[in-house]
């Protein structure tokens, strides 16, 4: 016996390896969430960089970046619209750090430059995402002369 309508679709090549590139800046969102709760709360560091001993700049960054960067994490890992865009967020909190205020919280062109990266492999997998998007839309007609 055959059924009416199909099962659910296939996920393309594209939107699984969409999906495993989001999972797995989804766990480096929360590596870097995990560093910024133990720099917070001096297991990192030595205990030289407790909360307490921070500079106000330190503080306002290492406590919002320890609550986004696993918030983040939880939406990249998920695929859900908002996870990217809290993201984005986090991440460029982190580029303004260490680009633009290097004189307040030191330099590292390492975060930057992965930000940026990860920012282009995930604009080309949106990219390629549309396009295969609109070529399959293209194939479906109605059916009408």
């Amino acid at each position: 016996m055959e059924t009416d309508s199909k099962g659910t679709p296939r996920n393309t090549l594209t939107e699984t390896l969409f999906v495993v590139f989001l999972r797995m800046v989804a766990v480096s969102c929360f590596w870097f969430g995990l560093q910024y709760w133990a720099m917070l709360v001096g297991y990192a560091g030595g205990g030289m960089a407790r909360f307490d001993l921070l500079l106000p700049a330190w503080r306002a960054a290492g406590v919002s970046l320890a609550v986004v960067f696993p918030v983040a994490a939880l939406g990249l890992w998920l695929a859900v619209s908002w996870g990217p865009v809290i993201w984005i967020c986090a991440a460029l909190g982190q580029v303004l750090m260490y680009t633009v205020w290097r004189d307040v919280f030191g330099s590292n062109i390492l975060v930057p430059a992965m930000h940026a990266l990860i920012v282009t492999v995930y604009a080309l997998f949106r990219i390629a995402l549309f396009l295969e998007r609109r070529e399959k839309a293209s194939r479906v007609s109605s059916g009408l002369p």
